[in-house]
């Protein structure tokens, strides 16, 4: 004869049931969690990834940028030269073979991203502008350039020296505007 087996009591498979569907539930919570977390991790990983890809876009952009800021004080010399031309030279050969020389280097630096920044007249932006003198006339305003500023890639790589107005007597105002208003 074979020995009866023993039937759990329905007390004991409730609470194996019971002990079981706690286990079940505390590793899914841990199975959640590990899964946010390499959700999160993965996340990062595609941030920094997308991060470097953006950094060395910019670096190619701007790698030549010291060479084309050591390139600035030759383009302001020649330019600086043309302006101080007498008219006798003005139409020797040699003085346009200057011109073209000229050119070719402002071709190649524009080509490179390079760019002016207008001043003259535009209000003073201390992001494009370096104010070193302050005259009258239109306050806020750029009266005049004392050095190019220039942009690489919309970057500015130089700011514009100039002069900017600080109110006060204005020399484009005209004198019959003055005694209009008073009357």
């Amino acid at each position: 004869m074979e020995p009866e087996a023993q039937q759990p009591a329905p007390q004991d498979v409730a609470d194996d049931v019971n002990s079981l569907q706690q286990a079940l539930a505390q590793e899914m919570d841990k199975a959640g969690q590990y899964l946010s977390g390499w959700q999160r991790a993965q996340a990062d990983y595609q941030n920094l990834k997308r991060r470097t890809e953006q950094d060395k876009e910019e670096a190619i952009r701007f790698a030549n940028s010291v060479l084309i800021l050591s390139m600035l004080p030759v383009l302001d010399d020649l330019e600086r030269a043309f302006a101080t031309i007498s008219t006798e030279l003005a139409g020797l050969t040699w003085v346009d073979g200057i011109r073209l020389i000229h050119r070719k280097l402002s071709a190649s630096l524009e080509a490179s991203g390079l760019s002016d920044i207008q001043a003259v007249g535009e209000p003073f932006d201390p992001n494009l502008h370096e104010a070193v003198v302050h005259q009258d006339g239109e306050e806020g305003i750029v009266l005049s350039e004392l050095q190019k500023g220039y942009r690489l890639n919309d970057r500015v790589i130089r700011p514009t020296m100039v002069v900017v107005g600080r109110g006060g007597s204005n020399t484009s105002e005209k004198p019959e505007s003055s005694t209009s208003q008073g009357g």
